[in-house]
């Protein structure tokens, strides 16, 4: 995965999709999704038998493939980061108790329902398993070791989308919505539902009532796919060319929904709003003066999408152009050239649980690309704020949007009243001194509601036992980042 000759690691930050879980809806127009579960393979440890059992339990190749998870990728980044003898070990870390300032976890809790956020919580008992390192003496003497052999509880910032678009930037979103409606009529998505109907016309005695369109295609292939693994008639039955030809249709469906090639497009909204969040990550690591070194992003296929276009990734190496597969892994390395200079980024992908990690080319070079070069060119199209995605997205009612509005519109109305009446110097420095209050409380509640602002230490639903000495306050730099 990495020379240990040309360059140090500082640190990575990485995006993680979810474990395997149960079936879900999402709207083919505008992505609003129902609730699903992750299930216990999506999260599993591996098992692993002793003595009789070791000699007569064989497991079947699904569960060998996807008992390799959530878990199972929290332990491999653990020894590829955290263990001083690997070759992309990260400077000042090792394999002990988890240490907050060093690490800083967020969630998608929205999209999916708590499948993200489950499954982030599993890859952290990979990345930090329990440990008997982790106890307390008390005053008598007595040395207590934390619950279930020394569980380590770790802090992860649950992201809700109702307050916070950073990690689900497309739901809600007007102009992405009429993106994709105008994607739907163009000529190749006509000239892709000829070439594929025949296929579609087979599929409907597999799809218990849904749709066979090629607008209804991920949906079509979610089911198939997830019945695949846990419905073993439905797995006899089903023709053994089918899942394929629907991956391969919903991987065009689903791409060219989520990329744009214009970097400020609508379509890669998905990417653009978890830029920021990527870009402070980055800065921060390559400050030597800052302790954090690993920043993880828990999230759903469709920023992977956005930001694999965005950083011409895809374009180089068309296998991520695709929908990436459940518990794939993308690190950003920040490493230290050994010859100095400013620091590079360095651009490995695990596609799944079989797959192992990848070197990709990206930002049209080859090989590891400078940290300025990847801020100068993916700094402009992010969406930073809050305002700023009501506005790209032309949202005036959702997701914070309407009370924007309306501070925005109350403050421009009292500014308009104070204007046009004509009062006494004494009474317009009381009306002054009262207006300026209320816009300013109006304004304030909008920032809470929005979660610019907020009290003690944000929306984390883990609390830090183990690390908890050192603590820091960590600006998440998302788009309406916690503090």
């Amino acid at each position: 995965m990495s020379s240990p000759s040309d360059s140090t690691v500082l640190g990575v930050v990485l995006l993680i999709r979810h474990g395997d879980r149960q079936g879900f809806y999402q709207d083919p127009n505008t992505y609003d999704a129902s609730a699903t579960a992750i299930t216990p393979l999506g999260n599993v440890r591996p098992l692993s038998f002793s003595g009789r059992a070791q000699r007569t339990h064989r497991l079947s190749c699904m569960a060998r493939t996807y008992q390799q998870q959530e878990v199972q990728l929290g332990g491999l980044l653990r020894s590829l980061y955290f263990d001083p003898s690997s070759s992309s070990h990260i400077r000042n870390t090792d394999l002990g108790l988890f240490n907050v300032s060093q690490v800083q976890i967020r969630a998608d809790a929205g999209d999916e329902g708590g499948v993200i956020y489950d499954s982030a919580v599993s890859l952290t008992q990979g990345l930090w398993p329990p440990s008997t390192a982790y106890n307390t003496t008390l005053a008598n003497g007595t040395t207590i070791t934390g619950p279930m052999g020394g569980y380590q509880y770790i802090p992860i910032e649950s992201v809700e989308s109702s307050n916070d678009v950073s990690l689900e930037g497309f739901t809600s979103c007007g102009t992405f919505n009429n993106a994709t409606t105008a994607f739907y009529a163009s000529p190749e998505f006509k000239q892709k539902t000829e070439e594929s109907q025949a296929f579609l016309s087979e599929l409907p005695p597999y799809l218990d009532g849904r749709p066979a369109t090629l607008q209804n295609m991920w949906n079509i292939f979610d089911y198939m796919n997830v019945n695949s693994i846990h419905n073993a008639n439905f797995s006899k039955t089903l023709p053994p060319t089918f899942l394929a030809q629907a991956r391969d249709l919903a991987n065009w469906h689903e791409y060219n929904t989520f990329t744009s090639p214009q970097l400020s497009g609508i379509e890669n909204i998905a990417g653009r709003t978890v830029l920021p969040s990527m870009i402070t990550g980055i800065q921060r690591i390559a400050n030597a003066s800052d302790p954090l070194s690993f920043v993880l992003e828990a999230i759903s296929y469709k920023p992977f999408l956005s930001l694999f276009n965005m950083t011409g990734a895809a374009e180089e190496n068309s296998g991520l152009a695709n929908i990436v597969e459940y518990a794939a892994a993308w690190a950003l390395e920040v490493r230290q050239p050994a010859s100095g200079g400013e620091p590079v980024l360095r651009f490995n992908f695990k596609n799944g649980t079989t797959d192992t990690f990848h070197t990709y080319n990206f930002l049209n070079s080859n090989g590891d690309v400078p940290v300025s070069t990847f801020l100068n060119t993916l700094a402009p199209p992010a969406v930073n704020t809050t305002a700023q995605w009501c506005s790209v997205c032309s949202n005036t009612k959702d997701r914070g949007c309407g009370l924007l509005a309306a501070a925005s519109a109350q403050g421009a109305q009292n500014a308009a009243s104070e204007h046009h009446q004509r009062i006494s110097p004494v009474g317009a420095g009381f009306l002054g001194a009262g207006l300026t209050v209320a816009v300013f409380l109006m304004a304030f509640a909008a920032l809470v509601s929005l979660g610019v602002l907020t009290f003690g230490n944000g929306r984390s639903r883990r609390a830090s036992k183990a690390g908890e000495k050192g603590m820091k306050g960590i600006d998440h730099g998302s788009v309406d980042s916690h503090a």
